[in-house]
């Protein structure tokens, strides 16, 4: 068997020459590395002497007792953000700022020294050697024109093996994107799923080939498996998904060839999954949220930061032989799912599942609505020039399977544009503005 490539990666921080590693002994260093960080934000950042004041880090005897600990949440990026740093602002490399979608407060603030941005690459570096082979190419459909950004760093961590990458950009007009991959022809696809899907099928459509696709690396977005699915069937390659987010440092984990969940980067973070209402820690194998904990940051440590995704960690050893601890797909943002009249969940997630195998689909918008007292579903279908003149019904078909939806009044429109979200995309609730 041949483990995932992070193996090497932790083995060598951890200083351990034995592949693949003992659950032991990355549970051992994970300790170890959670006092020390515990000591380092107490001693050098003012929000954590406060926020930590009760915590006694040598009381910490095992990972279990991370769930004595306070969290961190994204109101706390908000409110305290410079009190958070453990460094001069000197000191700070790179600043990432955020503005939430719908917020009119202070936005949330990442700062990162140049070592927590070379423990980033280092990760980059080894997970993509799944992927990719020295001399080959890598398309970078992500943000990448700014020092630092995900596309920027993850370009210089393919150049330390020889792999050649075009950073493309987000993509808002899968036509544009097709004709520039035509003329690059790469070898891997790197960027949001939905992008990725809408260039596959626009390619198809202008029957324009964009190149000898080996793989594809999904991330920056949760990943239907509708889509994953439609995604195999177009291109013929390898799939492969990612977790990460702003606050991890913009990696996170990474499936290796099994495709058995994502592999974490335990060096430096440590994860843990919580029931969302009562905060306590659930069992693998179980859903709630991902929170996680900076193991080795210097910038600005989070420790137990809530992410709001949904997830869950799987249980026993990956079928490539590595303990390493791993995440299963993703399920989106838990606060982003609407509760209907009808008892059910509406999220993104499940309109995504139901609606990307619809062969003519790009990309969608959603609105829920109140409309004489009924609820109401519109949906805006970006779809192909060459769209069967049966999108409506066939999309009906679609939606028709969701329970979720039965008693909800669903509007299909399709507007000539094909242009596409450029970042991630939401569910909008109206219901709340419809004034009694």
């Amino acid at each position: 068997m041949i483990p995932t490539t992070l193996e090497p990666l932790i083995a060598g921080i951890l200083g351990h020459h034995a592949i693949p590693l003992s659950r032991a002994d990355i549970d051992e260093w994970q300790l170890h590395r959670l006092k020390n960080q515990l000591n380092y934000c107490q001693k050098h950042s003012s929000f954590y002497r406060e926020h930590l004041r009760s915590v006694e880090p040598g009381g910490i005897q095992s990972l279990a007792h991370v769930h004595r600990l306070p969290f961190i949440t994204e109101e706390h990026l908000r409110a305290h953000g410079p009190t958070m740093l453990c460094v001069s602002q000197d000191d700070i490399a790179r600043i990432i700022t955020m503005h939430s979608s719908g917020t009119t407060g202070a936005p949330k603030r990442l700062f990162f020294t140049q070592e927590d941005l070379e423990q980033t690459l280092d990760f980059f570096h080894m997970g993509m050697q799944h992927m990719v082979d020295p001399g080959q190419s890598v398309a970078i459909l992500l943000p990448g024109s700014t020092p630092d950004s995900t596309g920027h760093l993850l370009a210089r961590a393919l150049e330390r093996f020889d792999v050649q990458s075009h950073i493309v950009g987000l993509v808002t007009h899968p036509d544009e994107a097709v004709r520039a991959l035509s003329k690059l022809q790469p070898n891997v696809l790197v960027g949001f799923p939905v992008q990725i899907l809408a260039i596959a099928r626009m390619a198809a459509h202008l029957q324009l080939y964009i190149g000898d696709i080996r793989s594809v690396l999904l991330c920056s977005d949760y990943i239907p498996d509708s889509l994953s699915t439609e995604l195999t069937q177009l291109l013929g390659c390898e799939i492969f998904t990612h977790y990460g987010t702003t606050e991890t440092g913009l990696g996170g984990g990474v499936d290796c060839w099994h495709h058995c969940g994502t592999h974490l980067r335990e060096a430096d973070l440590f994860f843990e999954i919580i029931e969302p209402q009562s905060t306590q820690p659930v069992a693998d194998g179980q859903w709630g949220e991902i929170v996680f904990t900076t193991l080795t940051r210097k910038g600005m440590p989070l420790i137990r930061y809530r992410t709001g995704d949904l997830g869950r960690l799987l249980p026993g050893t990956c079928p490539c032989g590595s303990t390493i601890r791993r995440l299963d797909q993703v399920r989106g943002r838990i606060n982003q799912a609407c509760l209907l009249n009808n008892g059910h969940r509406l999220g993104l997630d499940i309109l995504d599942e139901a609606l990307f195998p619809l062969p003519d689909l790009l990309d969608f918008n959603a609105q829920l609505s109140t409309k004489d007292n009924q609820e109401q579903l519109c949906i805006d279908l970006k779809l192909l020039p060459s769209r069967s003149e049966r999108w409506q019904q066939s999309a009906r078909e679609l939606l028709s399977t969701v329970p979720a939806l039965q008693g909800v009044d669903i509007v299909l429109n399709a507007p000539p544009e094909t242009n596409i979200h450029p970042a991630k995309r939401t569910l909008e609730d109206h219901r709340k503005d419809i004034q009694p």
